[in-house]
C-alpha cells in the first residue's frame, strides 16, 4: 500500500493494479507498476546517500532525456517512446521527483519489448561503443548546463591526492607491510602522466563533454531483434572528459578476468574487446572528437585500471572503509588486479593507437 501511495502522486495514467520488484541493481530500489492502462511504468528509489543532490541529478536527467527526444523528432526517427526515457511528472507539480521521509521517488515510463545484455563479447562491444558514442554526440549542443551528480568522480588528481593523504595518516598502520611500498613504488612514476587530463582542461586544450560516466554493457537496451533502442541508468550523466566512456567500459570488458580474481598471471587487456569498442565508438562520436581526445583514447584505456588501482589501494591503506570487503586482503588482491590490468593495457598502446589512426 505505500508503494501504490507512492506511485499515486505521480501522473500516471489508468489505475495501478499492482507493483513487484524490478532487476537486481545494486545502487537503486527499483519496481515495475502495471496498470490497467495501455503502460507499465517502473517507480524508483534513488539512492540519494550516494547521490546527495537528488534534485541536480533529476534536472541533469530532464535535460538530456528532452534534449535526445528533440534530435530524435528532428531526425525523423520512429518509435521514439522506446528511444529515450520518459519521466511523469508529479500530479501537482511538473517536477519529476518526489520525497518522501528522506527518501526520493521518481517514475518513468515502462519500455515494453526491451531488453537488456550482460554479454560481454566484441559483438556487444561493438553495440556498446556505438550506442555511447551516439548518446555524447546527440548531447555535444545540448543548451542547458548540468551539474556533476557526483563531484570529482573522475578525477584523477583527487584520487592521487588522496593516496597520498592515505599514506601520510597511515589509519590502519598497513604503510609498514614491504607489498604495500613495493605497490606504492610502481605507482609513482605514472602518477604525473595519468593526471594529464586535467591539465589539458585547465590549459584549454580538451574540453569537457557530456558523457554518461557509467559505461557497461547493461546500460543498454535493445529490441527484440538485437537493435539498441536506449542508454539507461543516467544518474551519473554529468560533464566529463569523453576519456570517461571510453576507459571506463574498457576497465572492465577488456579485463581477461574479474577485478578481485588474485590469478594475477591471467590478467590481460583484450585488443578484440578494445577495437570493436573504438571501431563503434569512433563511428558515432567522430562527428564531435578533437584531435586531442582521439589522440587520448589509448590514454583513457590505462588511466582508468590505474585510476582504479589507486581508489582500492587507499582503500586498503585506510582500513578498508569504502569499498564492501569479503576478507582482510580483498582490497589489496584488487589492487594488484588492476596495476596488472594497467599495465598490460600499457604494453598494447602502440597497438591502440595504430588501430584508432586507422578508424
Amino acid at each position: 500500500m505505500e508503494l501504490k501511495e507512492i506511485a499515486a502522486r505521480f501522473a500516471i495514467e489508468g489505475k495501478v493494479l499492482e507493483i513487484k520488484p524490478l532487476g537486481n541493481g545494486l545502487i537503486n530500489d527499483t519496481y515495475k507498476i502495471k496498470t490497467d492502462g495501455p503502460k507499465a511504468y517502473v517507480l524508483q528509489r534513488v539512492n540519494n546517500a550516494i547521490f546527495q543532490d537528488v534534485e541536480l541529478l533529476q534536472n541533469n536527467i530532464v535535460a538530456v532525456t528532452r534534449h535526445i527526444r528533440k534530435k530524435l523528432e528532428a531526425a525523423g526517427e520512429s518509435d521514439i517512446d522506446r528511444k529515450v526515457l520518459t519521466f511523469v511528472p508529479l500530479v501537482d507539480s511538473d517536477k519529476t521527483y518526489c520525497c518522501i521521509e528522506d527518501k526520493y521517488w521518481r517514475v518513468s515510463v515502462f519500455i515494453p519489448d526491451a531488453f537488456t545484455y550482460e554479454t560481454v563479447d566484441p559483438k556487444y562491444s561493438r553495440f556498446a561503443g556505438e550506442a555511447f558514442g551516439r548518446f555524447e554526440a546527440m548531447l555535444a549542443d545540448i543548451p542547458d548546463k548540468l551539474g556533476e551528480t557526483i563531484p570529482d568522480f573522475h578525477n584523477m588528481e583527487l584520487r592521487a591526492r588522496q593516496l597520498r593523504e592515505a599514506v601520510a595518516a597511515d589509519k590502519a598502520g598497513r604503510m609498514k607491510e614491504p607489498e604495500v611500498q613495493e605497490i606504492l613504488a610502481t605507482l609513482k612514476p605514472y602518477e604525473e602522466e595519468m593526471c594529464k587530463a586535467e591539465r589539458l582542461h585547465r590549459e584549454g586544450k580538451l574540453p569537457k563533454r557530456i558523457c554518461h560516466c557509467d559505461t557497461k554493457v547493461n546500460n543498454m537496451m535493445f529490441d527484440a531483434d538485437g537493435n539498441v533502442l536506449c542508454v539507461i541508468d543516467l544518474d551519473t550523466v554529468m560533464p566529463s572528459f569523453v576519456f570517461s566512456d571510453f576507459g571506463d567500459f574498457l576497465r572492465t570488458a577488456a579485463n581477461t578476468v574479474a577485478e578481485d580474481d588474485p590469478a594475477i598471471e591471467k590478467v590481460d587487456f583484450r585488443m578484440d574487446i578494445f577495437e570493436a569498442f573504438a571501431e563503434g565508438y569512433i563511428k558515432s562520436a567522430k562527428v564531435f572528437l578533437t584531435p586531442i581526445e582521439r589522440e587520448n583514447l589509448p590514454y583513457a584505456a590505462c588511466l582508468f585500471p590505474y585510476m582504479q588501482a589507486v581508489r582500492f589501494f587507499a582503500d586498503y591503506i585506510n582500513g578498508d572503509t569504502y569499498y564492501k570487503i569479503k576478507y582482510p586482503e580483498h582490497n589489496l588482491v584488487r589492487t594488484r588486479n588492476q596495476v596488472a590490468l594497467f599495465k598490460a593495457a600499457l604494453a598494447k598502446v602502440p597497438q591502440m593507437k595504430a588501430f584508432i589512426a586507422k578508424q
